[in-house]
């Protein structure tokens, strides 16, 4: 009986989604499903449609593949009696939008309207309507109108200082002769201009003071245009007409509660508005982004008011935000042959540790694996320490016209101890932090150190890997001195963002090129190696690279459509033959291959490597790509569905069979070496906080000898699934 409850969940699910089929049964007689809109261009094939469709004002549903959303299909169940059961499913499914040809006359209008300012002038927008059963397609039949160069310019600018600034700005101006007449890029001009002149003294200059005139007549088929600027808004007359000046800064005061200690000379060499100074809206800009990278202040108000005919005040009022405080993360990881895994952390932060906008972050750290009623458990301690300074050392401020990078000094120790061995780590880097416009954040770390000991060493574990020089030389004492750096772009910097967004990072360390200068001098090993303190040197390169991209969309951005793709490498040469073994890429955990636990899939075609009484497969280079399906359910309580493909392998071949690479990734074992998993989720969202469950059962093991495709008779059999807790989104 037990063996037939997966054939008979699938059974149901099938009779389920034969009876969903329909995506309008919830409709009255009158009403339409709106099942698409189509927009034909008529008398210009390559113009792009995708700048009109934001304009129309009704949209069809949310489709995943082939014009398919599960979730509309869902709502289709509702009996329409209005009991628990309608209630359950129209929130977790999607209501069908319902064609309104109200709206389809709206959005003529305003494609209309559109295309005028995009200079289409006389456009013509017509709607065709096809009914099919209950659905509707709503095409947009658009004949673009006529538009006009500009075949000559003239400027109209009052003599004084403005003109000045004015007539060496010209060669920036970005409508020109040749240019098609249209309102969006005449927006466009006012908007910089307006923005060069408040950078040069004028303060208060907006694009109101801008007006132009086309003339199509003179020259037909073209415009003649005319740029003025007046000495008083479009909302004024001539008789409010005042000269334009330049402004300097007159007095600069910095307020904040009385209760917040902080040198004021920090907040003073941040701060680049300077008496006496010609005023500049980027000046402005720049101290709000400097004072507000302290991450001390709940808010930055810059208060400018006119004083003089030609002088502005400037008040900075900084208001206290909460300086220290605690915070906790957990994961937690199972699977059917009983192995847990709890990976607790705790940190404490300081944003004002020495009074100068110094952070501290302490961190401790926990990992233990075990499996109950047996001593075979693993324990990992560690505790790290790190000071950030609201500055670069050794640089004075000055030297930074815009955000002033951090410096950073971190300190960490690590203790793990595993039936196979003990391990310490001590590590220490010394670098510089920062972001460009609040969305490219680097980190680069010129110093990196890091010195590993081994202890008790099991000697069946040092016998079953000493004739495998990649695995010897990757569990030795090594000593680790190089660089690196870390670069990541997004365009949403929340914890977790409620929008789509896009993310990208870069990670590469450089470890043992500048101690090789000096292996001539040094003593050697037993295997020629270069030592310091008895210890070789590692010498290695590591990248790592990451794409990802999220998509929220549906009613009140209730769904959202995550991907990531992941590829790394490591290698290692002169004085090495390996990766150090911290330095290897694993895959599996609550964050990767959520089919299996952290460590257990891998390198290649491998199987489980049984010198390790708890998994430890490594590589030396990684891919991997996730796609999730989130959306809400009700109250704070949302789903998820998931996919994961990947794994990791080694650079050199540790084994073959059949002449076809275990290891070592090639085109032939490409395609039979990707660990593949399905799988759901719940997650609790606090908005602050986000709690996930997860659990993943494995479509594809490259571990298995015989057939590597698992059936659905056997996901939740014989340790092909595995259970996840986290804190926050995968990715």
């Amino acid at each position: 009986m037990r063996h037939l409850i997966p054939h008979i969940i699938l059974v149901a699910a099938a009779v389920s989604m034969s009876y969903s089929c329909s995506t309008t049964r919830v409709l009255q007689d009158d009403q339409y499903r709106l099942q698409k809109n189509r927009i034909e261009v008529l008398n210009d094939r390559h113009f792009n449609v995708n700048d009109i469709e934001p304009y129309i004002k009704q949209s069809p549903n949310s489709y995943f593949i082939f014009g398919w959303n599960p979730f509309l299909n869902i709502y289709n169940w509702s009996t329409g009696k209005g009991n628990g059961w309608d209630r359950f499913v129209q929130k977790l499914g999607v209501a069908p939008v319902v064609y309104d040809p109200d709206l389809v006359e709206s959005s003529i209008a305003n494609i209309t309207d559109h295309l005028k300012y995009r200079g289409y002038y006389n456009s013509r927008v017509e709607s065709r309507i096809d009914v099919r059963k209950k659905r509707v397609k709503v095409t947009y039949l658009v004949t673009l109108g006529k538009r006009f160069p500009i075949s000559g310019m003239t400027y109209s600018v009052p003599y004084g200082e403005l003109a000045t600034e004015f007539w060496k700005d010209t060669s920036a101006i970005t409508v020109r002769k040749g240019d098609w007449l249209s309102e969006y890029s005449l927006d466009k001009e006012i908007d910089r201009g307006s923005r060069y002149f408040r950078d040069r003294g004028f303060y208060g200059f907006s694009k109101n003071y801008y007006s132009f005139e086309a003339d199509t007549l003179t020259v037909p088929g073209s415009a003649l245009l005319e740029m003025r600027i007046r000495e008083y808004t479009r909302n004024e007359s001539p008789r409010d007409a005042a000269p334009f000046r330049k402004f300097r800064i007159g007095t600069v005061s910095i307020s904040y509660p009385q209760d917040l200690k902080i040198r004021e000379n920090v907040l003073r060499n941040l701060n680049t508005i300077i008496p006496g100074d010609i005023y500049s809206e980027s000046t402005v800009n720049t101290t709000y982004s400097r004072l507000s990278s302290l991450n001390m202040f709940n808010t930055v108000n810059i208060e400018l008011n006119q004083v003089d005919t030609n002088v502005v005040d400037c008040d900075i009022n900084l208001s206290k935000s909460r300086l220290q405080g605690f915070k906790l993360n957990v994961e937690a990881s199972t699977n059917s042959s009983g192995l847990f895994g709890i990976s607790p952390q705790l940190s404490y932060f300081h944003k004002n540790i020495f009074h100068g906008g110094e952070w501290l972050n302490l961190s401790f750290m926990g990992n233990f694996q075990f499996r109950p009623n047996d001593e075979t458990r693993s324990t990992e301690f560690g505790v790290s320490a790190g000071l950030s300074f609201p500055k670069f050392l050794f640089l004075p401020y000055r030297l930074f016209k815009g955000a002033v990078p951090r410096t950073e000094v971190n300190v960490s120790y690590n203790y793990q101890n595993r039936p196979e061995y003990t391990r310490n780590i001590i590590s220490t880097a010394l670098g510089y932090t920062g972001n460009i416009r609040g969305r490219l954040f680097y980190q680069f770390y010129p110093l990196q150190l890091n010195i590993v000991r081994l202890f008790n060493l099991d000697t069946d574990f040092y016998n079953g890997i000493k004739n495998d020089p990649f695995m010897r030389n990757s569990y030795q004492d090594h000593f680790d001195l190089g660089s690196g750096a870390t670069f990541q772009y997004t365009t949403n910097t929340d914890a977790n963002p409620k929008t789509t967004y896009f993310y990208s990072r870069l990670q590469i360390d450089i470890a043992g090129n500048m101690l090789s200068l000096f292996r001539p001098l040094m003593d050697r090993d037993a295997n020629g190696s270069g030592i310091i303190w008895n210890t070789p040197y590692s010498q290695y390169v590591k990248a790592e690279f990451s794409l990802g991209r999220t998509w929220v969309f549906g009613r009140n951005d209730g769904q959202a459509v995550a991907t990531r793709f992941l590829a790394g490498a490591g290698y290692a040469y002169g004085n090495s033959d390996a990766l150090p073994f911290e330095k290897h890429f694993y895959a599996g955990g609550a964050n990767s291959l959520r089919g299996w636990q952290a460590r257990s899939v891998g390198p290649g075609l491998s199987q489980m490597d049984r010198t390790f009484i708890i998994p430890n497969q490594t590589g030396d280079m990684k891919l991997e790509a996730n796609i999730e399906y989130r959306f809400k359910m009700f109250w704070k309580i949302a789903g998820a569905a998931f996919i994961d493909a990947g794994n990791v392998w080694t650079i050199r071949e540790t084994g073959s069979a059949d002449n076809i690479p275990i290891t070592r990734l090639t085109w032939k074992n490409f395609g039979e070496s990707i660990a593949m998993n399905w799988g759901v989720g719940i997650r609790l969202d606090l908005n602050f906080l986000l709690l996930r469950f997860d659990m993943g059962m494995r479509i594809h093991d490259p571990a298995r000898t015989d057939n590597r495709w698992v059936g659905p008779s056997q996901w939740l059999r014989n340790g092909n699934y595995a259970v996840h807790f986290g804190v926050g989104y995968p990715f």
